[in-house]
């Protein structure tokens, strides 16, 4: 004889349960590897009674289980421990969430967890040498290794830098290279950029249209848009401008949003998209004569709040 189905109230109990985009995103990543709630909170940007209440429901009704290690509870999901029921349930929970942009988000940010616990174990094992990264960034700071890594750029080159905003790019480059055009099309932005590149006489802010540059066709040997395609109707336009204004053999650098779900966010940034596909970016580099083209995943940083991002870069034709 067939085995006797579920009872409905336990299936009505594993169903409601997945109901809940928030335990959704724990599942997946539990799924994966064992967390802590602190850990959790980091990659879901929650508060923790946010977490322990939805892991709690978890825990009743057997999606998850915990351990304590120390004094820290930890948590994980096995696939082959759970009912047949709710096995099958989470196969397709999981099979129709698997584009999902917040997931995607979520799995950049479990990255660089992951990435920051290799860091932790090698620095333990690694001993007097752990140590003394620790030392320096303590007696010297972090600057130094910005500034090292900006001495690399040729000292002859004139850098575009569109959407300077307030010109804290513009300022960090300034002190490298031969020129610096800054460009935006807020007069506000660029007053006080003005006030913070006056010490640099190779900076030239320009007010304009990113897409139609106040800069002559083939004059610029590097050209950054960094944090302002998003803010573009049609972002292949910005892209043929920064492609216009570089010589040949020119390298083209963007930095903005992959794509995410947060509304909220985009209203009040004032941003024109939820971001940007990876693959989108690499094709309109493509298109508007950029070869070598690369497109990347930034791992988010520690504490920030806003989407995680991606860095492409290209060469123009």
């Amino acid at each position: 004889m067939n085995a006797s189905p579920a009872k409905p109230d336990r299936l009505v109990a594993l169903m409601g349960s997945l109901t809940e985009a928030k335990r959704l995103r724990i599942l997946r990543l539990l799924e994966q590897h064992e967390l802590g709630v602190v850990e959790l909170c980091d990659v879901l940007q929650m508060p923790q009674s946010t977490i322990s209440r939805h892991l709690k429901m978890l825990s009743d009704q057997k999606w998850v289980r915990g351990r304590r290690e120390g004094t820290t509870h930890l948590y994980r999901t096995i696939l082959d421990e759970l009912d047949p029921t709710a096995r099958k349930l989470w196969l397709l929970a999981r099979e129709q969430t698997d584009q999902w942009v917040t997931a995607r988000q979520d799995q950049l940010r479990l990255q660089r967890l992951l990435a920051a616990r290799e860091v932790d174990r090698d620095t333990f094992f690694a001993g007097a040498a752990g140590e003394w990264d620790r030392l320096r960034s303590d007696l010297y700071g972090e600057r130094f290794s910005i500034a090292a890594m900006l001495a690399l750029l040729p000292a002859d080159y004139v850098v575009a830098d569109l959407g300077c905003g307030t010109g804290n790019l513009t300022a960090e480059i300034a002190p490298h290279v031969n020129r610096v055009i800054g460009v935006d099309g807020s007069a506000a932005m660029l007053k006080a950029a003005r006030k913070r590149t006056g010490e640099f006489e190779n900076v030239d802010l320009r007010k304009g249209d990113l897409l139609e540059v106040p800069i002559d066709t083939g004059t610029c040997d590097a050209a950054l848009l960094v944090l302002a395609l998003t803010y573009i109707a049609e972002p292949i336009s910005a892209v043929k401008e920064l492609a216009r204004i570089l010589k040949p053999g020119g390298r083209g650098v963007i930095v903005d949003l992959l794509p995410h779900d947060r509304e909220d966010f985009r209203r009040q940034t004032g941003q024109m998209s939820l971001g940007l596909e990876p693959l989108a970016v690499e094709t309109m580099l493509v298109d508007c004569g950029f070869e070598r083209v690369a497109v990347r995943s930034l791992p988010p940083e520690p504490n920030v709040k806003g989407p995680a991002l991606f860095l492409a870069t290209g060469v123009r034709v």
